[in-house]
Order: structure tokens, then C-alpha cells, then sequence
């Protein structure tokens, strides 16, 4: 991804390069890695550490990712552009240990701007718990008729319409909607809407516009199961990625195949893979897990 580049973790931490700025940030997926070049971490112009709620009997604190706080040893933008060609995304210190952007996702980009741009005809996509709009501008660079962009924080939604109009796509097909994912599809399927595409990124737990809860482990399977239901008769692809640390690559693939209720031969190729990012000592830094479906 251009911009970005992983500069080394461990100990439960990653530091990162997001343009000229380092960044180091909490990464439990890093705990069982030592770090490889102690003297980089000095060089970083900010830190971010999540809040310590509480302590359980066994003394081990519970750490929240909700908040936390950064210290900065360099006076840093408000914000900051970085580009994965063929869009931009605007970077800002969350107060959630976020910057703005998933860097292990960057496949999915590309593979997502190959299914839209190889279809026999234009599509319409639904990307689901969209976030800052990377996926949802993959697709609408790539000459998607429609991208359905859901995501239930409205301050979320700002920041992805402000990625689309610094990526020159602001007259781009998109509809923006702040709503929770699940009742957002149920409507649709009430409405008789369909699309060709679903992209899903669920968190672990969330809340949705009111209030409602999520959880991947009771929620996912009923979601996704409406999700082919909004897709049937016209599927081109679709993409379900997590970073729940149970749901691997195979329980993700288990769950869309059982959902679909298809096979290769019915006329989709189902696959999935682990994700990771590259370190610049070549080390993989375990990243979630994604599966996929399309047809061709």
C-alpha cells in the first residue's frame, strides 16, 4: 500500500509508518513476536496506549480497546493524506488507537476493484460495516453502478465521504447510510432490493445507530444468510473478512459456504486465506482472516 509500510512489532506492539509519520500502537495479534530492531521504536512521533479499566481475580488487567490516550513527541497534522492508488484516505489519531485505515485489507482492494472491473456487467455492492470507505471506493473506482456504503457511526460516514471527495470520487455512485448493518439488510430484502455484491467487515462486538448489539457470535451467521438472500439469482462475488481471533480462514469459508448453499460447480469458486502484513524484515504479522466468493 502506498504510504504505508511496517517497520517492525513484538510484545504485544506494532510500529508503523503511515506517510513521514511513525506510529506505535498496541497489537495483540504481535504478544507472541519479539521485536526485531529495538532502536526504530525510539523514532516514532506517536504512541497510543488503550485505557486500563480494571483487574480480574487473577491480577491480569483488562484492557478496553474503546479508548486510550496518545502522547506525541512531534507536533503532528490534524490529518493527513496517504494514497493506495487508485483512491486517498485521510489519516487522523483516533481516540481509539485507529488511524483511519486497515492496511492488511489492501488485497482486498485490489481484489475487489478485479471482480468489479472483469464483471459482464455493472454492479451493484453493498459494503457493510464500511468504515472509512476503502472498499467502498475500490469498488466505485473500478465502475461499480452502485456503492452502498453502511456503516453505523455518522462521524464515520463523514470521514469516508471526505476519503471519496479527496479521491476526485465524490459524484461517484455512492449512498451513504448511517444505519445498523443487520437492519439495514432486512430492509432491503423487505423492500425487494438485491445487489450483485457484499462486502462484510464485522467487528467482534459493536452497537449499532441505536443502540442495537452486536455480536459476531450470534449475529454473523443470521447476517450472512441475508445476505445471500440479497444476492440470489444475480451473485458476483462476495468478501467476509474478521479479525476475531476463533473465526480462522476456514470457520469464515464454513460460514459463507453454508450460507450460500453452493459449490464450486454450481458456479462460484469459494476460497480463503489468512491475512497478514509484511514487516519490513520480512516477517507476516497475523492480521484476521478472510474468505471469498465469486463467480468466473
Amino acid at each position: 500500500m502506498n504510504g504505508y509500510e511496517l517497520l517492525d512489532f513484538g510484545g504485544g506492539r506494532r510500529l508503523e509508518r503511515f506517510g513521514p509519520w511513525i506510529i506505535d500502537r498496541p497489537c495483540p495479534a504481535a504478544e507472541p513476536f519479539a521485536p526485531a530492531e529495538a532502536a526504530l521504536w525510539r523514532q516514532a512521533h506517536a504512541r497510543f496506549e488503550r485505557d486500563v479499566k480494571k483487574s480480574d481475580a487473577s491480577g491480569k488487567s483488562d484492557v478496553s480497546g474503546e479508548s486510550g490516550r496518545w502522547t506525541t513527541v512531534e507536533s503532528l497534522p490534524e490529518r493527513w493524506t496517504i494514497g493506495p492508488e487508485p483512491f486517498h484516505l485521510e489519516l487522523k489519531l483516533s481516540p481509539f488507537g485507529h488511524l483511519g485505515v486497515f492496511a492488511e485489507q489492501a488485497d482486498n482492494w485490489r481484489w475487489i476493484a478485479d471482480r468489479v472491473a472483469r464483471a459482464d456487467r455493472p454492479l451493484a455492492v453493498l459494503n457493510l460495516f464500511g468504515y472509512t470507505g476503502a472498499s467502498t471506493l475500490a469498488a466505485a473506482a473500478a465502475g461499480a453502478a452502485e456503492v452502498v456504503h453502511v456503516d453505523a457511526a455518522h462521524n464515520t460516514i463523514r470521514w469516508a465521504r471526505r476519503n471519496a471527495e479527496i479521491s476526485g470520487l465524490a459524484d461517484a455512485p455512492i449512498r451513504w447510510i448511517a444505519e445498523d448493518a443487520s437492519k439495514f439488510v432486512r430492509r432491503e430484502l423487505k423492500r425487494g432490493n438485491a445487489y450483485d455484491a457484499v462486502i462484510l467487515d464485522p467487528p467482534s462486538y459493536g452497537h449499532g445507530r441505536r443502540g442495537e448489539v452486536w455480536r459476531l457470535s450470534k449475529h454473523l451467521a443470521w447476517l450472512l444468510a441475508d445476505c445471500a438472500a440479497l444476492t440470489a439469482g444475480r451473485r458476483s462475488f462476495m468478501l467476509l473478512t474478521a479479525h476475531t481471533p476463533e473465526y480462522d480462514e476456514g470457520r469464515l469459508a464454513a460460514m459463507l459456504a453454508e450460507a450460500l448453499g453452493e459449490t464450486d460447480e454450481a458456479g462460484g469458486r469459494l476460497s480463503a486465506r489468512a491475512m497478514s502484513i509484511r514487516g519490513a524484515d520480512g516477517r507476516e504479522l497475523p492480521s484476521g482472516s478472510a474468505a471469498r466468493w465469486s463467480v468466473g
